[in-house]
């Protein structure tokens, strides 16, 4: 079969067309980030997402058909995000996957945009096999899965407060980094000193595989407002705090994935979500996973942040479970929309 799918529920706009055949393979994908027209706000503007979203879906599609080679009239199914998500931004993907599935007469499958992220790394050359412990880690999301099988999930931890992407956003804000903070953040700790400034590792021995990370962002603001403010802060100051900070989100993240692989007694981990493109957090999950004898697998970087071809991967593994595609018409979006009540 061939798959089209459909991602738009943040601030990207993803199309791509996967083939579910041989194994299956990725065709095309396209993606447009709106990151420069956010940048001005600080953060995501809904009503511009959205409205950037309806201008970019169909020249992206156009784009994807191209470079697959591929005809409108050789789609079998189309897979989009039904959520969770910005609902003005899903409503664009949705209603465009949903008229596009009844002009060309084939199903639709709505998709959750988490579980798009926990497969994306079965796009890469060497994905893992089910079952697998998986550390979904992004600007909304951090939560440690189970993963036995397509829709056959199990919640181990997840975060009481702040995910850890979200966590990195505010605490760029508050040494002054532009939007997106995030990324931002990482590359200014990788020009820090380790040592000059201790921020506490919430949870770090709480028991379970909780994760807690508003306390941490709240200690940069005191270590901020002890240093004069964030306009007083010299850039090596700025650097050693961010290094500080990370070092702290990190421990956390390979600790609790550590004590998740054990609990599970499994020997392979998936990082997916934009934070698993975190050099420092690859490098240290590598680092403990060839002490235990485990193994952990990535995304592609380019497949990090949001895109449609984990979406399309998604709508065939779905498809080829078992799981029948919808008529297209009628549909739903589900803004909030927890993991954990897909079933197989």
């Amino acid at each position: 079969m061939l798959i089209l799918g459909i991602e738009s529920s943040c601030d990207e706009t993803g199309v791509a067309l996967y083939r579910s055949d041989d194994g299956g393979r990725l065709l095309a994908h396209a993606l447009h980030s709106q990151v420069a027209m956010h940048e001005a706000y600080g953060g995501v503007v809904p009503e511009l997402a959205s409205r950037d979203h309806i201008r970019r879906i169909s020249p992206l599609l156009r784009q994807a058909l191209a470079q697959s080679g591929c005809s409108l009239g050789e789609i079998d199914a189309i897979a989009y995000t039904q959520g969770p998500g910005l609902a003005g931004a899903l409503l664009v993907g949705a209603a465009f996957a949903e008229s596009l599935a009844m002009a060309l007469g084939v199903p639709s499958v709505p998709v959750h945009h988490l579980e798009g992220h926990l497969l994306s790394p079965l796009l890469s050359r060497t994905p893992p096999r089910f079952p697998f412990v998986a550390l979904l880690v992004s600007g909304g999301h951090t939560q440690l899965m189970r993963v036995d099988g397509v829709g056959r999930y199990t919640l181990l931890g997840e975060t009481l407060d702040d995910a850890a992407g979200e966590a990195f956003d505010k605490t760029a804000k508050l040494l002054g980094l532009g939007y997106p903070g995030g990324p931002a953040l990482s590359a200014l700790a990788e020009k820090g000193t380790p040592g000059v400034f201790r921020l506490p590792r919430p949870m770090l021995n709480s028991g379970d595989l909780d994760f807690s990370f508003s306390g941490l962002k709240t200690a940069v603001l005191v270590q901020v407002r002890e240093l004069g403010g964030e306009s007083a802060l010299t850039e090596t100051q700025r650097a050693d705090i961010a290094q500080a900070f990370q070092a702290a989100i990190v421990e956390v993240l390979v600790k609790k994935s550590s004590a998740a692989l054990r609990l599970a007694g499994l020997d392979q981990l998936v990082v997916a979500g934009g934070v698993g493109a975190n050099r420092e957090l690859r490098r240290q999950l590598d680092a403990r996973a060839k002490k235990t004898g485990a193994t952990v697998y990535y995304p592609e970087f380019e497949f990090c942040t949001d895109n449609g071809a984990m979406i399309a991967l998604a709508g065939a593994l779905r498809l080829q479970a078992g799981t029948p595609g919808k008529a297209a018409g009628s549909f739903a979006i589900r803004p909030r929309w927890p993991l954990a009540d897909l079933v197989a």
